[in-house]
């Protein structure tokens, strides 16, 4: 107490009394917490405490004053450092997520913290977290990966980093949205030569929603294309975030990445939570274990949770108990128990993700807590038959479906009968990309040759009694009733380019009846539009159109908005005056002649003749609105005739046709399956 000048005996005699009653360390050691750090600077001010109090003090937080314990190494990692959960109370424990467009270095930026806190040894696997092949090949995060990684601050103590690596793309923005939800900061990555990108725009703002702290990253700053200080005034631009506060790094070759970690434990706040309270958990991910059933990554926010538990789910009431607890580091550890503000992993003895509901909140066996807001079910929003190459393959595909779907469960699939395909299932997806993600995984991970039918979107028909049906298949689309109105779902579009592709880029959105909302320059050449789009207008090949034209500039980003009325209608196509159901779809009435005269042609190039005439037709509305033949193979029935009467050639003329014209009643016509796989290319465009 050398370093308190007290005035007057009575207040010698308090200050022995406080020193008494905490006899192991300093006496203002009693402000400890929160507000110790106010309490020391009043005592200053009346000067009743020197400006020397000791170094380890004056660090902000209360993690501060932590004394280094000798048993641990944080060097080697939080197992093989022998740390255990009760050395990090909720104070030292920092839960943040990297957020950034694709292909800016996310994957590998992960990679290096890792390393740089001995999870993992150096140049080990590439792309860590990402398990799935199909995130390898696509350089895409699919499903959520948490690792909870220790650090050692400069003030002497050691932190606990959970990171939840969550997806990036809007098909998953709910997932996104509950993960960011156990989290209470994120690294914003921005590429130094690409700059702000659309999902750069989305990810930003579904952070900023979540009142995260955002640490903005400058990555790739060693290459000779990248502007830092261009991106960085981008950032200014777009966001408000001052140039000053940009991290500059290179994941690849390491520049800057001391000061990510320093950063994140010094800008971004711990969980808020009650130890003492009773237990409330947010489930933000599962995933299925082939030997232990589902495995449910969990973050504690008030209480704690131990082995032999028994915990229930708030959203369905359903009991379970607890047979593991542990943290992910980065291989699943059982620690027992888990504390007020770690993530970590649970099995309960679940056997279906489906049971396992997305942003749901856990708490102890009949001590209810109030829920988290903002949980809901998984929706679909694009649908698309799934059907085998042949019709022997559709066991081996129910069985890729029923393993595949364990691990996916905001996949929806039910049994569908096609005249066409034969037997297969007809599948909602959460977008085009998770449908594109599912089949990849289909035909990699389980050897299934699949056809998938035209992606359709749902739409909601009411009929003149008001009577409302909501149609996942163009099949179902009423054509001989009368119908009042039809409603079609919309996304709100992000589409960020250079300054040079804006009028094409326009144009392309106006053909696919979009509607602009904003316009705004982002300075450095690049333009920021924002469209209100049908979800329809997406599928097929807009993706691929808006990188032709813009020269793989430009990118693009979207989330779910409100239905809109439109005047859409049933294109069928006809094989000689019969409909084949696979291939109907819901398109608008402008492009009905467009869309049917396109696949009429296509048809008519993949078909192969046969003995008879094909006539191949669109419909749409109860008229014909296009029309292709298949022309016959024709044998040379004059070819003997050398001379003589033209009544014999054309008796021989007359003949052939005759039984041309039978053939064609009498025969099918059989349509390769790969001709289903090319039409299914087919994009909606004008």
């Amino acid at each position: 107490m050398a370093w308190i000048r007290a005035r007057g005996a009575p207040l010698r005699a308090a200050l022995q009394l406080l020193a008494e009653c905490a006899p192991q360390g300093p006496a203002y050691s009693i402000f400890r917490g929160p507000s110790y750090g106010t309490a020391f600077q009043l005592l200053q001010t009346v000067g009743w405490a020197s400006q020397a109090a000791p170094a380890a003090e004056t660090q902000a937080g209360p993690a501060a004053s932590a004394s280094v314990d000798p048993t641990v190494d944080p060097t080697r990692g939080f197992v093989r450092g022998g740390y255990s959960v009760s050395h990090f109370p909720p104070a030292r424990i920092r839960n943040f997520s990297i957020i950034a467009h694709v292909d800016h270095g996310k994957s590998t930026l992960a990679d290096r913290l890792l390393e740089a806190t001995g999870a993992i040894a150096a140049g080990g696997q590439a792309q860590f977290l990402d398990k799935l092949q199909v995130e390898r090949e696509r350089g895409i995060t699919v499903k959520a990966q948490t690792v909870s990684l220790v650090y050692r601050h400069k003030d002497g103590a050691d932190y606990l980093l959970n990171l939840i690596d969550t997806p990036g793309h809007v098909d998953f923005s709910y997932e996104v949205s509950r993960s960011l939800a156990a989290c209470q900061g994120a690294l914003l990555l921005v590429d130094a030569s690409q700059g702000v990108q659309a999902q750069t725009v989305a990810n930003f703002f579904l952070a900023f929603e979540q009142d995260l702290a955002i640490v903005p990253v400058l990555n790739k700053c060693d290459m000779h294309s990248a502007e830092p200080d261009r991106v960085a005034q981008q950032l200014m631009d777009a966001f408000d975030i001052e140039p000053a506060e940009c991290l500059r790094v290179s994941a690849k070759t390491g520049l800057g990445l001391s000061s990510v970690l320093p950063t994140v434990v010094e800008r971004m706040p711990p969980p808020r939570g009650a130890p003492s309270g009773d237990l409330r958990m947010l489930l933000f991910d599962a995933y299925h274990d082939e030997y232990r059933g589902v495995v449910c990554l969990v973050e504690v926010l008030d209480g704690r949770v131990q082995r032999g538990d028994r915990i229930t789910a708030a959203s369905t009431g359903t009991n379970y108990e607890v047979s593991e607890v542990g943290l992910l580091a980065p291989d699943p550890h059982p620690t027992g128990e888990l504390l007020t503000g770690q993530v970590g992993y649970m099995l309960v003895g679940m056997k279906d993700t489906r049971s396992a509901r997305v942003g749901d909140t856990w708490h102890h066996y009949r001590k209810p807590v109030p829920p988290l807001p903002g949980f809901k079910p998984a929706k679909s929003m694009v649908f698309a038959g799934i059907f085998p190459l042949s019709a022997a393959g559709f066991e081996q595909l129910q069985a890729a479906m029923e393993r595949l779907t364990l691990n996916d469960a905001s996949v929806t699939v039910r049994r569908e009968n096609s005249n066409a395909l034969g037997a297969g299932f007809r599948c909602g997806f959460l977008g085009l990309l998770h449908m594109d993600v599912f089949r990849q995984r289909l035909e990699q991970e389980h050897g299934a040759s699949v056809i998938v039918t035209a992606p359709t979107v749902p739409c909601r028909v009411v009929l003149p009694g008001g009577e409302e049906r909501e149609l996942q298949n163009p099949a179902e689309f009423p054509t001989n009733t009368k119908i009042a109105a039809v409603w079609e779902p919309t996304v709100a579009a992000t589409i960020v380019t250079p300054n040079d592709y804006v009028g094409a880029i326009m144009q392309l959105c106006q053909d696919r009846r979009g509607e602009m909302e904003e316009h705004a320059v982002l300075g450095a050449g690049r333009t920021l539009l924002k469209y209100h789009l049908p979800l329809a207008e997406l599928g097929g090949d807009f993706y691929d159109e808006l990188k032709s034209i813009s020269s793989g500039y430009a990118s693009f980003d979207y989330e779910e908005a409100e239905y809109r009325a439109a005047d859409l209608q049933r294109l069928d196509i006809l094989i000689n005056g019969e409909a084949v159901d696979a291939l109907a779809r819901i398109v608008h009435r402008d492009k009905a002649q467009a869309v049917g005269r396109r696949l009429c042609t296509k048809l008519r190039e993949l078909m192969d003749r046969q003995q008879f005439e094909v006539v191949l037709q669109a419909q749409a509305g109860g008229r014909i609105v296009a029309r292709e033949t298949l022309k016959a193979y024709r044998k040379n029935v004059l070819a003997k005739c050398y001379g003589g009467d033209v009544s014999r050639k054309r008796k021989l003329l007359e003949k052939q046709k005759e039984g041309k014209k039978r053939m064609r009643r009498l025969g099918s016509v059989d349509v390769p399956q790969e001709v289903f796989h090319e039409l299914m290319k087919a994009g909606n465009k004008s």
